[in-house]
């Protein structure tokens, strides 16, 4: 099964090549009890989906397999990933918060075989009686020292009281020698652990920027023009912050995004589409996007605050020179502001002796309101579009398909006259509306 799987990784997710985390645990025997612990970014999602796959049974009905993850982003990007390669042999569901009831009750109608959901939601099915776990042989709790940060610790304990069966358990955390939770005590589990000590990824530069004043948004923004056009996430301490800092750059011109835990499941997910196809190349957000989240191509990261933690500064780091890529992180620094002592930095980078970058709109997304739930996949959406508008394929960049609506990125240049040429066209013999959306 291992060997499938390494292929359907190769064919559907077009990674030919694994690494030396992902080999160890796709060679580990089975059954198997694994703690995981890697950097964010290290591609622990593949990692663990290979061995947890290849341990379900097959042909017995009812629920076979659980992952649990602390937040909804962090449930759908494993989701994908583990529907992707379970496909055939395996149904999957998603549950989390935000998410449509009656949609997540529909999807039970057709027996999953696993269960990719969040603590909270998933315990409401288990009330409701409209799951069964006894039957569950293999569980992941994906970065479970997050869940328990999160205040999670008494649903993970009531969920796995319903699970007597399991032989196969993988907990993955993105922390060093993170501690065990007590739930699991007197479990024999081996130890994985891929940090290479607590120094920054080899292609990571780290930048102080000083500010003269306290209030730093005329330092933010000079930065940002400075970087115009490279994906920066900035990072705040609080939701008001990221609030008014978001607010700001956008009253000044620059594109940026807002991402945080008081926000309405879609806006956030609208969020990270945008910033991850790049109409807003600028994502503004707290320590709620340093970790658990898939963001491919992040090339700086922004300290406006402080992080409150060596943690918190290696997770925000953590999202950029991933994967071996190159990466900025710049520490906007005033003279009131006190340095932890595990913020450190080898470079000084003024935003004025930056070379300044034309900045103007490069992508915009389309709004198209058909999704999944209507039979509508990428190549539909790509193809939509292609035959229909004066678009080339290589002008067409990341497609987004969610249950009731797709998002795709275009050329800003040509958004408005793509958007008339696809007004009386239909998707799949069905009018739909497109429409732009700018950040």
């Amino acid at each position: 099964m291992v060997d499938e799987l390494r292929r359907r990784a190769a064919e559907r997710l077009d990674i030919h090549t694994f690494n030396a985390m992902q080999d160890a645990m796709a060679a580990q025997p089975l059954p198997a009890r694994i703690q995981l612990q890697a950097p964010t970014g290290a591609g622990k999602t593949l990692a663990f989906a290979v061995p947890f796959i290849a341990s379900l049974p097959k042909g017995r009905e009812g629920i076979k397999g659980v992952v649990i993850a602390p937040t909804r982003e962090l449930v759908l990007q494993i989701f994908e990933t583990v529907r992707t390669l379970a496909t055939p042999d395996f149904k999957t569901a998603a549950f989390y918060g935000g998410h449509d009831m009656q949609a997540e009750m529909a999807s039970l109608t057709g027996s999953p075989d696993i269960i990719v959901a969040t603590p909270g939601r998933l315990l409401d099915h288990i009330h409701r009686g409209a799951v069964d776990l006894r039957g569950v042989r293999s569980l992941v709790l994906d970065e479970y020292d997050k869940a328990l940060e999160l205040g999670f610790h008494e649903e993970m304990r009531a969920i796995m009281r319903r699970m007597k069966r399991v032989s196969t358990l993988i907990l993955t955390s993105a922390t060093s020698a993170a501690q065990l939770p007590d739930f699991v005590d007197g479990v024999d589990m081996s130890t994985l652990d891929f940090f290479d000590g607590e120094a920054p990824a080899p292609g990571l530069t780290v930048s102080r920027v000083h500010s003269d004043a306290a209030d730093k948004l005329d330092t933010l923004e000079a930065l940002l023009r400075r970087l115009c056009g490279t994906r920066t996430l900035v990072f705040v301490n609080h939701r008001d912050a990221a609030e008014r800092v978001a607010t700001a750059m956008r009253q000044r011109g620059i594109e940026a995004g807002l991402y945080h835990g008081a926000l309405e499941q879609d806006m956030r997910e609208r969020a990270l589409i945008l910033f991850g196809d790049g109409t807003t190349p600028v994502l503004v957000a707290t320590d709620l996007a340093a970790r658990g989240l898939d963001i491919d191509g992040v090339e700086a990261v922004v300290h406006y605050h402080m992080p409150l933690t060596p943690e918190n500064w290696t997770h925000r780091n953590g999202r950029t020179g991933r994967q071996g890529a190159d990466g900025s992180v710049y520490v906007i620094i005033s003279d009131v502001d006190k340095v932890p002592p595990f913020v450190t930095w080898t470079d000084e980078a003024e935003p004025a002796s930056m070379p300044a970058q034309t900045c103007l709109p490069r992508i915009t997304t389309l709004y198209i309101n058909a999704g999944k739930r209507d039979k509508i996949s990428r190549g539909d959406i790509a193809g939509f579009i292609l035959r229909n508008s004066g678009l080339e394929a290589a002008e067409l960049g990341r497609i987004d398909v969610r249950d009731h609506c797709a998002y795709a990125a275009v050329p800003a240049a040509k958004a408005r006259e793509t958007v008339e040429a696809l007004k009386p066209c239909k998707l799949k013999n069905k009018k739909v509306r497109v429409s732009q959306i700018k950040g």
